[in-house]
């Protein structure tokens, strides 16, 4: 990593090891995916009060039981194992109305997580403690959208409120999920690979023509954040543009998208039709499941503009990352350059694993 340099000018990109080496997966899976936040779910799964939702939090991978509960001080995220001899708690959503109990033993614990009982606990000495608890986990909810993490190294907010400062106008907890519109894919390629492909639009006139002629490339920009990147579409003059109201800061711009990453592998592409959120979940070192969840704001704009067919932009991305990735298997590959004018996301992004990697 020694080669990932601050000034993108002097910079080489990470190794080429880094997209093949199992060690350096299994590495990234503990100092990365470990230490950020990752996109659980939307606040329609837990409609009502007291309403619960179990999940693990990464696979196989991070497999940490846990739920989230819509509780009075809003949604909260708890460990998902009994204190007692680690029975997992909750298999299925449900709503709890007197708290929660263990099917094992009948420990019991509140909404919030609290010890409250357990049958045959006399004799039991300095009990019961602060572990007798369930142990809470850091969970945050921003527009409809719950983010969780096990072991944050940085304060959510860092993480989302430059999305939130350049698009908070639109009433995104308003949009509405399509089961019909959303997508599942397994790729055979490292996730850091997909996550490379998206970072630039360097590749557009060449991958993808379709988009490239709606787009006015030449002002394709970038802005770079702490934990969070955007990319600009700009439209072409007689293609579909977002209405922005004067309080933006692109009032009197033709935006076509913006495409905003949330480090380490989180896309929200905002289109004048809605939004789609890409999930990039790493299987294995060269396995990665891509999660295409849409949300609808105004119907009659789907299928026009830059984000027309994001299902076909979505299949030459991974045709070309699948060739990359046997690229980078080469023997005679080690690490690239990045273009100083159209690579700054990617650069940002392997500056980031470096900081992450090294830092414990």
């Amino acid at each position: 990593m020694k080669n990932v340099k601050n000034d993108i000018r002097y910079s080489f990109t990470i190794p080429a090891s880094f997209y093949s080496s199992n060690t350096q997966f299994q590495e990234s899976i503990d100092k990365i995916f470990a230490t950020t936040y990752q996109l659980t779910t939307h606040q329609s799964d837990l409609k009502d009060s007291n309403s619960v939702y179990p999940f693990t939090f990464i696979d196989h991978l991070i497999p940490e039981p846990l739920f989230l509960i819509n509780e009075n001080k809003g949604i909260k995220c708890y460990s998902n194992v009994c204190t007692h001899r680690g029975n997992l708690l909750i298999d299925k959503p449900m709503v709890v109305k007197n708290g929660i109990v263990c099917g094992y033993h009948g420990r019991r614990f509140s909404s919030t997580g609290k010890f409250i009982s357990m049958p045959k606990t006399e004799g039991m000495k300095n009990f019961p403690c602060e572990r007798d608890d369930l142990p809470e986990v850091s969970c945050n909810t921003w527009k409809q959208f719950i983010f969780t993490s096990i072991d944050p190294l940085f304060d959510f907010n860092d993480l989302i409120k430059d999305v939130d400062n350049r698009i908070g106008w639109m009433p995104i907890e308003d949009f509405t999920y399509r089961e019909d519109l959303s997508k599942e894919y397994v790729l055979d390629a490292n996730w850091a690979l997909y996550c490379d492909n998206y970072l630039e639009g360097f590749h557009i006139p060449f991958i993808h023509k379709d988009l490239h002629s709606v787009l006015d490339f030449d002002k394709y920009d970038i802005e770079i954040f702490k934990y969070s990147n955007l990319q600009i579409g700009y439209a072409k003059d007689d293609e579909d543009s977002f209405n922005l109201p004067k309080e933006s800061k692109d009032y009197g711009k033709k935006i076509a998208a913006y495409y905003f990453w949330l480090f380490p592998n989180i896309m929200l592409n905002f289109y004048p039709w809605g939004l789609s959120v890409n999930i990039i979940t790493p299987l294995s070192v060269n396995k990665t499941r891509i999660q295409f969840k849409t949300y609808v704001w105004k119907e009659d704009l789907l299928n026009r503009g830059a984000g027309a067919d994001v299902n076909k932009v979505e299949l030459e991305d991974q045709e070309i990352v699948r060739k990359v990735q046997k690229g980078v298997n080469s023997r005679l590959y080690k690490r690239g350059r990045f273009s100083p004018t159209m690579e700054q996301g990617v650069h940002h992004f392997h500056n980031l694993i470096r900081q992450f990697i090294q830092s414990k």
